[in-house]
């Protein structure tokens, strides 16, 4: 394949550990990952991180710097039959002394037949596996697999590592760039992709080779021009759609209105359904807010409303206005609380019967046997002292009383 058709991104892959930028934590000096690559004796791990982070240029390094054989495989494009001639040939191999690194991007999109279809040849020793995921493992991987595999966590990339790697791919390309392209591109252009990639070195240098195909001088509002918008990392069905929902929820209960308001635009933004985060406003409203400002349903409730007939993107001010007043009100957890208990007796209790005096008595019968029998009825007499409880719970207080 002609290199000018490979994509950046991929010509750009780093052999060795020294062009591998940011994961300091996991493959620094004195880590445990990079004594392993070094020592060649890699076990079996699951790299976990979000896009572009460098989980596969991880897993390539590994394959370049140790003795074994390299084979990879996406989750998304195999299944049995793949696996069984990689483990046929791992087999093969591994009598002969030779190891088999087995790299499965996505691994998380593999279903459970076919992880517990790896597990014995990763228990053997077989095959060395690398998985890489975005998705959370304890979830995704069979917990056999997992505990046979170490989980490495990969962060997102700073804004400083995405910047080396721009830098390296244009010191790297520079006699393409002079000669097909003849183009400078500034540091305050670099500095604006990078900071515009949300931690994802694939979308970085994707941009840069975007943007550098022009053949145009290189400027922040071609790059702006070539973004349209920001690209996001928000996966609704994903860890990060849970996360950032409660980032939302938790800003709210400490009544931080600014921070609100950015989780729900990072949301927004994002993708997501307003009415989603309209349903969440209004459990908050009562669930945190509860009796402290009765007010706050009625302003969740409204804010549902206003999303369910206006939709987006006129309904970002209704729950911008509903996050930040939520934020600013008191707080009581009383009626979650006295709720939770409730709930705790009618468990323990069971099917208590009802008083006989506030029953309905819609029946002779049911007033011969006593039905209703000594009601008290409110707004004519005093029913101060009436028992409305079961006898088993005639003294119990799910919250206090002001």
């Amino acid at each position: 394949m002609s290199r000018s058709v490979i994509p950046l991104a991929e010509r750009m892959r780093p052999a060795v550990l020294k062009d591998f930028f940011g994961q300091e934590e996991l493959i620094g000096e004195g880590s445990f990952l990079r004594a392993a690559i070094e020592e060649d004796r890699v076990p079996s791990v699951i790299l976990w991180g979000p896009p572009g982070c460098g989980k596969t240029t991880l897993a390539h390094v590994i394959a370049k710097l140790t003795k074994a054989e390299f084979i990879p495989l996406s989750a998304t494009a195999s299944g049995v039959d793949e696996l069984r001639k990689v483990i046929d040939r791992a087999e093969s191999g591994h009598r002969l002394g030779v190891k088999t690194v087995l790299f499965i991007d996505e691994i998380h999109r593999w279903n459970k037949a076919q992880q517990d279809r790896l597990l014995p040849y990763v228990e053997k020793g077989v095959v060395t596996l690398i998985g890489a995921t975005t998705e959370n493992p304890s979830f995704e991987v069979n917990s056999a697999l997992l505990s046979r595999a170490r989980v490495l966590v990969l962060k997102q990339l700073s804004e400083e590592a995405i910047l080396m790697i721009l830098k390296r791919a244009i010191e790297s390309s520079n006699q393409e760039f002079r000669e097909s392209r003849n183009q400078r591109i500034d540091e305050a252009v670099l500095a604006f992709i990078a900071q515009q990639a949300n931690g994802d070195a694939r979308f970085a240098l994707n941009t840069l080779e975007a943007v550098t195909q022009q053949r145009k001088e290189v400027t922040l509002d071609l790059v702006k021009e070539i973004l349209q918008k920001s690209h996001l990392l928000y996966d609704k069905k994903g860890e990060e759609h849970y996360n950032i929902i409660s980032a939302l929820h938790k800003s709210m209960r400490g009544g931080d209105a600014h921070a609100s308001v950015y989780w729900l635009a990072r949301m927004l933004e994002g993708g997501e359904d307003p009415l989603y985060v309209a349903r969440r406003i209004i459990r908050f409203a009562s669930e945190d807010i509860g009796l402290a400002n009765n007010t706050a349903l009625l302003i969740a409730n409204a804010a549902f409303d206003a999303c369910h007939k206006l939709g987006l993107p006129e309904c970002g001010v209704h729950l911008a206005h509903a996050v930040i007043f939520m934020a600013k009100s008191h707080k009581s957890i009383a009626a979650y609380e006295a709720y939770e208990r409730a709930k705790k007796d009618v468990a323990r209790y069971g099917n208590l019967p009802v008083p006989l005096h506030i029953r309905n008595a819609p029946t002779q019968l049911m007033k011969e046997l006593g039905y209703s029998k000594g009601y008290q009825y409110t707004p004519r007499e005093d029913s101060a002292g009436q028992q409305y409880m079961p006898d088993e719970l005639k003294d119990v207080k799910y919250f206090a009383d002001e």
